[in-house]
């Protein structure tokens, strides 16, 4: 049997207090600063056209290292510890704002700080935890998480407006709701960890629960 606890362990401490209603009324605005900040270090690409074919592209550096450790886990079966700890420090970086955006903390995301998100990932002995083969084919193998994962979101977003409207009359974001969002997030967290990061070759759980 498998043990209880999976190597890609996610939480958001629920904000038992009154939200500052002024901030998550208009939380997409206020988060454009930090979401520019975490466009520069996670490898996204903004392209902007203009009139008379002239075409403007911004790269952001960094991103997920997904082919590097690919190839030393397929060739040395090594996953070197400063690329783990990249990997870990972004997704624990991207999930601060991602819980920001969701208005699951009134707290402006830290790029060093843990906050109220509490990410970990299992570093791996590659040479005993990881089969070799097995990363070209995670992404494959996790395609039924990102199908189910498609429509937790959209159904995540529906929760995040009504949140949104309970935060603006009550100042608190309802706990079930606070619990369904927290949940989608993990899951998808053990997704990126499984199939992406490459940190276990557990599968992920069909679960929100912790």
């Amino acid at each position: 049997m498998q043990p209880a606890t999976y190597p890609v362990r996610f939480s958001v401490d629920y904000p038992d207090r009154s939200l500052n209603r002024l901030t998550s009324a208009f939380r997409v605005i206020v988060a454009i600063p930090i979401l520019i900040v975490l466009g520069t270090v996670s490898g996204g690409v903004w392209m902007e056209s203009y009139r008379h074919g002239m075409t403007v592209a911004l790269s952001g550096a960094g991103g997920v290292l997904f082919a590097g450790p690919l190839l030393m886990i397929l060739f040395r079966r090594k996953y070197p510890r400063w690329w783990f700890d990249w990997n870990l420090e972004l997704q624990r970086f991207t999930n601060r704002v991602v819980t920001y955006v969701l208005l699951m903390d009134d707290r402006y995301p830290a790029t060093d700080q843990t906050q109220a998100v509490q990410l970990d990932y299992a570093y791996p002995d590659a040479s005993r935890d990881l089969n070799r083969w097995l990363p070209l084919v995670k992404w494959l193998l996790a395609i039924p998480h990102f199908i189910v994962l498609a429509f937790l979101w959209i159904a995540a977003i529906v929760v995040v407006v009504i949140s949104w409207f309970a935060i603006l009359f009550t100042g608190r974001y309802p706990r079930g709701l606070f619990d369904f969002v927290e949940g989608v997030i993990r899951w998808g967290a053990r997704v990126v960890g499984y199939a992406l990061v490459l940190v276990t070759d557990r599968y992920p759980p069909f679960s929100l629960s912790a």
